[in-house]
């Protein structure tokens, strides 16, 4: 767990990595796996130290953020079969929950294949899909810290499931997963409607070739 003094300014990095990944995932996909890549760094890294240890883990947590950010960049061009793998394990365990409980690990597997495949697919959709939700979830764990709500950079010191796992929140806060959908929808809407790139290049091109004169022949 960060120290007190520390545990602001991580939320801010959470709020706006989030906001970055969730309205502008598509458009600065390498930023975002970047920022992700150190977030997630940082948080593996720092954990192996105790609360007491500030000086060791804040080192830790540096080298482990430049790490995983460098890791998941260098990892770019795979990076879209990652969300893709990431996106089929979280729907498998969505269908799961409401059947029986947690799914069986071979069956994690294959709709993580399944997703990277698809992802390979039809990239711009799952990259867009994929850091709405991811960005939306961020946003709110670093929007509680923010607020003075401790829970979440605890919850992820300590390593449970509700930070990782939307699906699975806290018991008092049983709207987060519905926040989460809604802000992810949103993020996902905006992205394909204004700054998910090939769309606005389209148009662009589109209205620059009404303009042009018709040749003579």
């Amino acid at each position: 767990m960060l120290p007190a003094a520390y545990q602001v300014p991580a939320a801010a990095v959470l709020l706006a990595g989030g906001f970055l990944a969730c309205f502008l995932g598509y458009r600065m996909f390498k930023v975002v796996l970047a920022v992700f890549g150190f977030m997630v760094g940082a948080l593996a890294a720092s954990s192996v130290f105790g609360g007491n240890n500030t000086t060791p883990m804040i080192i830790a947590a540096l080298v482990g953020g430049i790490a995983g950010g460098a890791l998941l960049l260098a990892a770019y061009f795979v990076g879209v079969a990652l969300v893709g793998a990431g996106i089929g394990a979280l729907l498998v365990n969505v269908i799961w929950t409401q059947i029986e409980g947690d799914p069986h690990p071979a069956v994690v597997i294959i709709f993580s294949v399944a997703g990277a495949v698809v992802a390979t697919w039809l990239q711009r959709y799952v990259i867009i899909l994929g850091t709405a939700f991811a960005g939306a979830w961020t946003m709110l764990v670093g929007g509680l810290a923010m607020m003075g709500d401790s829970s979440p950079l605890k919850a992820a010191a300590a390593g449970d499931v509700w930070v990782a796992y939307p699906l699975n929140p806290a018991p008092d806060m049983r709207w987060l997963p519905w926040a989460w959908f809604v802000l992810g929808t949103l993020g996902t809407l905006i992205q394909m409607r204004w700054t998910g790139g090939d769309r606005g290049r389209i148009g662009k091109a589109a209205k620059a070739n009404k303009k042009k004169p018709p040749k003579e022949e």
